[in-house]
């Protein structure tokens, strides 16, 4: 089984869940969101930063998906998002754990089936997918979808490939 962990970095609330993966199937561990709290930029990115170290240890994932920055209408918006990613990625090098990006369309298509899907279905999706008693809040449901983005990828990669496993962003 391999363990991921996504993140859906945001500077308000940051998103994450863990998924076990083994060929086509999933099984969910945790999710959650981190509350984003701090007087000044530095302080919200140093808590994004800390609070996703201590998720790395405590569920020790094998793999790490992110997703991409998009830009959308406003510029200001995407760079606290780009901010928001630099923080959490720094604590995924620093713990020397592989790290993979998608973007918001890819993920949508993976849990969806459609790269435009709402946050409700994405939601909806996630709850059916990973049979959670309970739909996920948005920003842990967008987290665990990047989760199984990357679970689905990862084993299409592995299957073309013939390979055994993947280590820090190449394939062995």
């Amino acid at each position: 089984m391999t363990k991921i962990l996504g993140i859906d970095p945001g500077s308000i609330k940051t998103g994450y869940g863990i998924i076990e993966s083994k060929g086509n199937h999933t099984r969910h561990i945790e999710n959650g969101v981190i509350k984003v709290k701090g007087e000044t930029l530095a302080e919200k990115l140093k808590i994004i930063n800390i609070q996703i170290t201590v998720i790395i240890k405590k569920f020790q994932p094998d793999e790490i998906a992110i997703e991409k920055v998009f830009m959308h209408r406003n510029a200001d918006s995407a760079l606290k998002l780009g901010q928001a990613r630099g923080a959490a990625i720094t604590a995924c090098a620093m713990n020397e754990i592989a790290l993979f990006e998608y973007s918001a369309n890819q993920v949508k298509q993976a849990c969806v089936g459609k790269g435009h899907a709402t946050k409700e279905q994405v939601q909806h999706m996630i709850k059916i997918l990973l049979c959670l008693e309970k739909i996920p809040l948005t920003d842990a449901a967008d987290a665990l979808a990047i989760a199984i983005c990357h679970a689905n990828s990862r084993e299409g990669l592995l299957r073309m490939q013939g390979v055994s496993g993947m280590r820090y962003g190449r394939l062995q």
